[in-house]
């Protein structure tokens, strides 16, 4: 039995846009150098988006900083929600902007 040309063609790109939404979902923590005003030289991290959280962005400064440790010098962006603000446990809802400017010790 063959199967119809068109058929086929349907789903792959089924398959192709459903690997492009997973992976536009996932995101990572980005961090990049920076100066602060008083010289020492710090890591600015983005972890904005609904898929990241707060964790992700100290995750993000603790693997950025071998394990050394950091300090967190600022934070900017959407607060993290109480226990009871969440839904069944989970922080769903808006897009989330988040940001941490840390220096490693």
């Amino acid at each position: 039995m063959l199967i119809p040309w068109p058929y086929l063609e349907a789903k792959n790109m089924i398959r192709i846009l459903s690997i492009i939404a997973v992976l536009s979902l996932a995101g990572c923590a980005t961090a990049s150098n920076t100066y602060l005003k008083n010289g020492k030289q710090g890591l600015s991290i983005d972890c904005s988006g609904e898929a990241m959280s707060w964790a992700s962005c100290y995750e993000k400064a603790d693997a950025s900083c071998a394990g050394t440790g950091y300090e967190i010098v600022g934070t900017d962006g959407t607060p993290q929600p109480a226990e009871s603000e969440k839904t069944l446990g989970v922080d769903v809802g808006n897009y989330k902007s988040r940001s941490v400017l840390v220096v490693c010790k």
